[in-house]
């Protein structure tokens, strides 16, 4: 069986520290190795690190004398582990019942670059979950694995690291590392999906993902518009396969390009701490937005693949107003959005 290397950045996640350690070192896996990553936490971390590795010799602390971010943390992770994969685990979530026994058997029998699998959003101070979105999409991946060109819809699935497995020399070969800020896991995923011989998926709920106030992705902040420089390099990507001969298909690039833009118009709808109470700021600072649209439309001009068109319904009439460069329209339809979120979300909790 393939042994996991898994990673934990901890920076100022005490709170749930315990928990995630919990959910990974409950597997029996004698060969299981657990990386823990502390980036200078302030809030106690590093003693909660010290008695678990004291109890569990699979745990291996590295620790940083100053913050230096996830995506550095990841890196130094990677660069340790000794795994034959790599599962990048956040130190605020956790792992499912089963996921370590379920993952391991899939990579036994098929062997891929990349496993994707199932997760839920995690409520845990309302005790309730969300399931996946794109749980449709990982149930479509033929048991022995397929490639992004044949199934490029799977570049719509979240674009987080934590949310699939990679063969440890294969993303060390990509030459592609995770960078300084936030949404700094897109350009090492989509890298991962474009250049991978083989992707797997796991269909079974593997990860919990804890959505809660604090976190950066419930955090208004104009870090968010590091969102275009994560896109940038998978452009820039994109254009050096063309340079070396190595072009991607047409339905590919076109999926990559659109997940691009619908990834932007995500960011700058998306409400902060609470999603889908009306009147709360959004996760980009009210006088960045019209900057941001403007951004939007400008990438959407310059990447837009020869001979791409809108889908239909609503995801293509808000392209084309992206297209349009028309934001008071856009704006317009935004509470009629945050609505449709809150009622969805007072079903579901029904």
């Amino acid at each position: 069986m393939a042994r996991i290397s898994v990673v934990v950045p901890v920076h100022g996640v005490a709170e749930f520290l315990p928990c995630c350690l919990d959910s990974v070192l409950t597997s029996a896996d004698p060969d299981l190795e657990v990386i823990a990553v502390d980036d200078a936490s302030p809030d106690g971390a590093a003693q909660i690190l010290a008695r678990r590795a004291a109890a569990d010799s699979r745990l291996r602390v590295i620790s940083l004398d100053r913050n230096r971010g996830q995506g550095y943390a990841r890196n130094l992770g990677l660069a340790a582990a000794a795994g034959d994969y790599v599962w990048f685990v956040d130190g605020d979530d956790a792992l499912a019942d089963g996921a370590l026994a379920a993952v391991g058997g899939v990579l036994a029998t098929v062997k891929p670059d990349v496993l994707l699998i199932d997760w839920e959003t995690w409520h845990s101070r309302a005790d309730r979950t969300e399931p996946n979105p794109g749980r449709a999409l990982l149930r479509a991946v033929p048991r022995g694995g397929c490639t992004l060109a044949e199934q490029p819809g799977l570049i719509n699935l979240t674009m987080t690291a934590w949310s699939k497995l990679y063969r440890r020399d294969f993303l060390r070969d990509l030459g592609v590392s995770f960078t300084a800020g936030i949404h700094e896991d897109i350009p090492v995923t989509c890298a991962a999906l474009l250049s991978a011989d083989l992707i797997g998926a796991v269909d079974q709920v593997c990860y919990r993902y804890r959505r809660r106030p604090g976190s950066a992705m419930t955090t208004t902040s104009r870090q968010h518009l590091a969102v275009f420089d994560a896109y940038q390099r998978v452009f820039d990507l994109l254009a050096e396969r063309d340079a070396v001969g190595q072009p991607v298909s047409d339905a590919v690039r076109a999926a990559v390009f659109e997940r691009a833009i619908w990834h932007y118009s995500t960011v700058l709808e998306t409400t902060g701490p609470g999603v889908g109470r009306l009147g709360l700021p959004g996760l980009v600072p009210r006088r960045d937005r019209r900057r941001f649209f403007r951004r939007m439309h400008r990438d959407f001009v310059r990447y837009r693949p020869a001979g791409y068109r809108h889908p239909p319904g609503p995801r293509g009439a808000k392209l084309r107003l992206v297209e349009r460069d028309a934001y008071l329209s856009y704006s317009l339809l935004e509470p009629l959005n945050q609505a449709r979120v809150a009622v969805r979300g007072l079903v579901r909790g029904r």
